[in-house]
């Protein structure tokens, strides 16, 4: 429910991991040795036995890589993490800089000197990510250094977790919409369109969405870890531990798949390559240790991973489940914002108290799975790191006059919800009702929009941070990433950011999340899920548009709302908005909290 910070203890004990670290560099002849967040698989989340990044460092976010130098150890975050990241490690051990990861290669050719070795786990590092590193590196006269075994493994030893075992089990087709033969068919059209005699599946939600199976070896993400190659033609093959997989899903398996243990993954590339098979990896996912397999990165297939592209189009099964998976969430969350707006009037309600009675409530549908992050509950400055995780070294109480943000979701086997509020406890400040305006018209901007064929998230980005460029401010995330059906809460290609270069298609789960966030204060995030709709040619236009359909279903905080800053059609948005909300979800409902409602989303 909530992570465990760091003691003093355990932060004296990052100091000697770092040291037994550099002892095991200095054997093996290393300047420098990279320690990503990533495991094998390359998701975004990690499995605790995997969790390299924090154990060597303390840091406990979702994305970042260490660099240990001999003398001094670097954490580079994005910008959502650097207040956390400064507040999990220990001062004076391990520096944190904000750097997009793209420019690690220039930062370390700065302490390195020509000869210097970089040592690192081919495993842990994409290939484009490790191509990069090299055409930086080498005109430096510096050397990347494969290493066989993992040294942060070796200095974890017999502490290290044990690889989760977890039993997996079939998603059923009625909340997949397609069958698993009819995925792998479709994989292989496109290989055969590519002239790829086969392509090797690393992401496990890829595996996960192609052979219709979902599992818990990562918290609050439904997949199992395991690899496949869907050839050409035929059967395709899954690596997999099989103490995993029970009778029944085996036979779900078998009727269309061979099932192989995942130490018989080596040998099938390899025979792969002596047969001298065109195999397909995705450079940006793959890790550079398959590439070495089939023999070297100028002997690969190179292609995106058929399946991203795939499963962001959600077919009409999925689009039926999301929409009724977010009306039962929407009525959860409803319910415990009314318990908010009561409880916090006694001063007692504290940020873990808050986390406690939200899963609660979600547990109470008797459909929740599992949540699909770690829930954000921020009171006042925490509210502005904005992936703020609470422990009980942090927690603090909601306190008058300050804003309370939660940022939280859920796991149901028809879909997968992600929803922020911002709350104010006790009345709100001038400067804070400005804020959240400024947030709420880019998040209606974007909600709003109607945009042609070809369009992407960069082109949309724009829209949802006009208003806070008004005003001389801003945020250092995205405003938008791809959510999965009942998978991933964060799932490519699409995203509304400055990166979003992928083309935004109809059946697409995107969120929409512009924020605010002053350090020290507070923080403010307005987060609904949208669908993007089919192409339209509207009465007198040109040509086609697509737009957003929203999905997230719960009031947003009026007392935060300043009406003089809204244009009248973003009234009537905020208007339609609550009273989509208040019809949909009031059935679902006790009478006090539908009382409660019709007051929450009464019109501006």
């Amino acid at each position: 429910m909530f992570q465990t910070f760091e003691s003093q203890s355990e932060r004296g004990a990052t100091a000697g991991r770092i040291k037994e670290l550099r002892r095991l560099m200095a054997a093996a002849k290393l300047d420098a040795y990279l320690v990503p967040r990533a495991d094998e698989h390359q998701g975004e989340y990690v499995p605790p036995s995997a969790a390299r990044l924090n154990f060597i460092t303390g840091f406990s976010g979702s994305a970042g890589i260490a660099i240990i130098l001999k003398r001094s150890a670097t954490l580079f975050v994005d910008g959502r993490y650097p207040v956390q990241a400064r507040a999990e490690v220990e001062p004076g051990l391990v520096d944190v800089s904000l750097i997009a990861r793209g420019n690690i290669g220039t930062w370390l050719a700065e302490p390195l000197s020509r000869g210097a070795r970089v040592g690192f786990d081919p495993r842990l590092h994409t290939i484009a990510e490790v191509e990069r590193l090299e055409a930086v590196l080498e005109p430096h006269g510096i050397k990347l250094v494969p290493v066989s075994r993992n040294l942060v493994d070796r200095v974890w030893g017999k502490e290290r977790p044990a690889p989760p075992q977890d039993p997996i089990w079939a998603h059923p087709q009625k909340y997949a919409g397609r069958s698993a033969p009819d995925k792998i068919a479709d994989i292989q059209k496109r290989l055969k369109a590519d002239h790829h005699d086969a392509v090797v599946l690393t992401l496990s939600d890829s595996v996960a969405w192609a052979f219709n199976i979902r599992g818990s070896d990562i918290p609050h993400t439904p997949v199992a870890l395991a690899f496949a190659i869907v050839p050409v033609s035929g059967k395709p093959e899954l690596f997999i531990a099989p103490e995993k997989i029970e009778p029944a899903v085996r036979t779900h398996l078998e009727a269309f798949a061979k099932i192989l243990p995942p130490k018989a993954l080596d040998e099938r590339l390899k025979a792969l390559r002596t047969a001298g098979k065109s195999v397909r990896l995705d450079p940006n996912t793959a890790s550079f240790a398959f590439a070495r397999a089939l023999g070297g990165t100028k002997k690969i297939a190179r292609g995106a991973d058929p399946t991203i592209g795939l499963k962001a189009i959600k077919n009409t099964a999925e689009i039926k489940g999301s929409r009724a998976a977010h009306v039962r969430d929407g009525a959860a969350v409803t319910r415990f914002l009314a318990w908010l707006d009561d409880a916090t009037t006694s001063g007692s309600v504290d940020e873990i108290e808050a986390v406690r009675q939200l899963e609660g409530f979600r547990r109470a549908t008797n459909q929740l799975r599992e949540i699909s992050f770690d829930t954000i509950s921020g009171s006042g400055p925490n509210g502005a790191i904005v992936h703020y995780r609470v422990s009980e070294a942090t927690n603090r109480k909601l306190r008058p006059g300050e804003l309370f943000l939660v940022d939280s979701g859920a796991q149901y086997l028809d879909g997968t919800t992600d929803i922020t509020r911002t709350v104010a406890i006790g009345k709100p400040s001038p400067e804070m009702r400005d804020r959240f305006t400024r947030v709420l018209k880019g998040h209606i901007a974007i909600a709003t929009a109607r945009f042609p064929k070809g369009s992407r998230g960069i082109d949309l980005d724009p829209f949802a941070r006009r208003a806070l460029w008004d005003a001389g401010l801003d945020y250092d995330h995205g405003t938008g990433h791809g959510v999965g059906s009942y998978l991933s809460v964060h799932e490519g290609p699409a995203s509304i950011s400055r990166a979003g270069m992928a083309v935004l298609e109809p059946g697409m789960i995107i969120s929409n999340e512009p924020g605010y966030y002053k350090e020290g204060a507070y923080g403010i995030r307005i987060e609904n899920l949208v669908l993007v709709t089919p192409l339209e040619k509207l009465q007198g236009a040109d040509r086609e548009t697509m737009g957003f359909e929203t999905l997230t279903l719960a009031p947003m905080d009026r007392r935060l709302i300043d009406k003089e800053l809204l244009t009248p059609a973003e009234i009537e948005w905020i208007n339609d908005y609550h009273a989509r909300v208040a019809e949909t979800i009031s059935p679902d409902l006790d009478n006090d909290t539908r009382a409660w409602l019709k007051a929450a989303t009464a019109p501006l």
